[in-house]
C-alpha cells in the first residue's frame, strides 16, 4: 500500500500590507494547494458584527478553526495567512500547530517583513480595498504601536522573506524550495485526499 505524503499547513503571517496573500496566491497556483486567507472570515463575520467587537473575534475565531479543522480531516493541504501579533497570537498559533500535527500533518511558518516605511507606503494601495483590509496609514501606525507585528512565531521556526524587493513569484518558489512542497503544474501526486 502506497502511504500519502504528510499534509501541510502553509501559515503565511506578517503585519498587513506587506504581501501576505499576494504571495499565498502565487504559492498556491504553484503547488496546487488551497487557500484560505484571513480576510474570508472577516468579510463573513463583518457583514453583521462590527469589526474588533467581542462577538466579532468570537465567530471569526470559530469559522477559522472549522474550516482548518475540516481541512485536516479531510486531508486538504492548505495555505492560512495571518496577521500575527507576537503574545497576543501566541496561544491561537499553538492550538492550530496542535490540531495539524495531532493528526499526522505539519504546519510550514512562513513570516514576510519589510520596512515600517515600506508598509505605510503600500497600505493606501487601492487594490487592498478589495477584500476590506487595512488602508489608513494612521490605523496602521497605531497598530505597530500596539503590537509586535514583526516578531517570530513562538516556539517554532519560521522561514523569513523581506518583501521590500522580492516578486511574489519569487517568494513563492523559496517557500517552496525550502518546505519542499510540489509543483502542481509539473508533477502529477496524489494529495488533498484523493
Amino acid at each position: 500500500m502506497r502511504e500519502w505524503p504528510k499534509l501541510k499547513l502553509v501559515l503565511i503571517y506578517g503585519p498587513p500590507a506587506v504581501g501576505k496573500l499576494t504571495v499565498a496566491k502565487e504559492l498556491s497556483r504553484y503547488t496546487g494547494f488551497k487557500l484560505y486567507h484571513n480576510h474570508v472570515s472577516i468579510q463573513e463575520v463583518e457583514s453583521i458584527f462590527e469589526f474588533g467587537t467581542p462577538p466579532f473575534w468570537k465567530l471569526v475565531g470559530k469559522f477559522r478553526n472549522e474550516m482548518i479543522k475540516t481541512a485536516v480531516k479531510e486531508r486538504i493541504d492548505t495555505i492560512f495567512t495571518l496577521v500575527y501579533a507576537k503574545h497576543s497570537d501566541d496561544e491561537y498559533v499553538t492550538s492550530l500547530r496542535r490540531l495539524v500535527e495531532s493528526s499526522g500533518g505539519r504546519v510550514c511558518f512562513v513570516r514576510l517583513y519589510c520596512s515600517k516605511e515600506k508598509l505605510l507606503e503600500r497600505v493606501e494601495n487601492g487594490s487592498r480595498n478589495e477584500f476590506g483590509k487595512l488602508t489608513s496609514r494612521e490605523e496602521l501606525q497605531s497598530m505597530f504601536e500596539r503590537f509586535d507585528l514583526f516578531g517570530r512565531v513562538t516556539g517554532a521556526r519560521s522561514l523569513s522573506i523581506d518583501t521590500s524587493n522580492c516578486t511574489p513569484r519569487k517568494a513563492a518558489l523559496r517557500i517552496a524550495s525550502h518546505y519542499g512542497l510540489p509543483n502542481e503544474q509539473s508533477s502529477p501526486r496524489p494529495h488533498n485526499g484523493l
